[in-house]
């Protein structure tokens, strides 16, 4: 019985209500009022005189039925929308359809429009202070409220600051930003409780199992991704994520980007001191290799143009001295030989 509801939820298709063209309404209604406002007054009228009394009190019932009852009754099947606009709309709890497109409209009167985000928490996440301190204030602190109108725009979801593990179980802080849409109105308004802060819930629980698949940076190898390194793969792969969770709430994920990422504060001097002497080695066997083929170069010039021929013990010193000027941190002193090399 579960799969089956699963799937319909899954699967929950859009209706387009029947509609016609609110202006018209609009002035037939009107015109419809000041017709039986005028019916009305000719009826009470006739009363007073005792002329048509029957006509005239069929006339005075008709009016105050139709001014007091059914005149602004119709008037509440009047909808306006604006671009990138829909309204969701149930009959007696009864899913009637989705009102689309910018226009001026009437529909059965006794539909009303129905918004599972009228109330919402921009961001359901913890911060920074929170999650190091293990407390979560309620969701119920910062509520924004929308209105009955559900908006299709292109929108922006940018949850707080996290605090996750890396693949080595390093802590990182890690904060990404969601570009998402409303592309089925009727799964958002029906399958979830409230489709932004479910979107909100999934994003944090995506965000952690991406993280845990990648090193905050890559090793040695050139070829192993990582957080800092593989930005733009991580993105993709946390956005397929976030879509597959979020499919049954009708939302369509445009775009996942890491905003911040950084070590967490504990671990932070540590991780820059490894980094630093990670660039140190890097530089000192840059400089090495250089100062080895520099030499090598000075052996082969001198051999070649037969400037001083020298035995294995002084070449070994000259090989000696030019490391030490090439690969020290400070200038050398040199000291100038006047006389004889031997």
């Amino acid at each position: 019985m579960s799969e089956i509801t699963n799937e319909k939820q899954l699967h929950f298709k859009e209706i387009e209500p029947k509609t016609k063209s609110g202006m018209a309404f609009l002035l037939l209604n009107i015109f419809l009022m000041i017709a039986t406002l005028g019916g009305a007054i000719y009826g009470c009228v006739s009363v007073a005189n005792r002329t048509n009394i029957t006509i005239g009190i069929i006339l005075i019932i008709v009016g105050a039925l139709y001014l007091f009852l059914i005149g602004p009754i119709l008037f509440c099947g009047l909808k306006i929308l604006k671009p990138n606009e829909a309204l969701v709309l149930t009959l007696f709890g009864k899913y009637y359809g989705t009102l689309k497109g910018e226009g001026f409209f009437f529909v059965n009167p006794f539909v009303s429009a129905f918004n599972a985000a009228s109330t919402y928490t921009p961001s359901n996440s913890p911060s920074m202070e929170q999650a190091s301190t293990g407390t979560h204030m309620p969701a119920t602190n910062n509520v924004k409220k929308v209105g009955k109108i559900m908006s299709l725009k292109n929108m922006t979801l940018n949850n707080d600051k996290q605090k996750i593990n890396d693949e080595l179980g390093n802590p990182i802080i890690i904060g990404i930003v969601v570009i998402w849409k409303v592309i089925n109105t009727a799964k958002a308004a029906f399958n979830v409780d409230n489709y932004t802060e479910f979107l909100s819930i999934q994003c944090d629980s995506s965000l952690r199992n991406i993280v845990s698949l990648y090193p905050y940076d890559s090793s040695n190898d050139e070829s192993e991704k990582s957080l800092r390194g593989s930005s733009q793969e991580v993105a993709q792969k946390l956005k397929v994520e976030i879509q597959s969770r979020v499919e049954i709430a009708g939302l369509e994920i445009i775009e996942a980007r890491i905003t911040h990422l950084a070590y967490a504060p504990e671990i932070a001097a540590a991780m820059l001191q490894r980094q630093q002497a990670s660039a140190i080695i890097a530089a000192r066997q840059m400089i090495v290799e250089g100062a080895v083929g520099m030499v090598e170069m000075a052996l082969d010039k001198l051999n070649e143009k037969d400037i001083v021929h020298l035995d294995e013990e002084r070449k070994a010193a000259m090989v000696s001295n030019l490391l030490v000027v090439l690969c020290g941190e400070r200038s050398v002193q040199p000291i100038v030989n006047s006389g004889s090399i031997y």
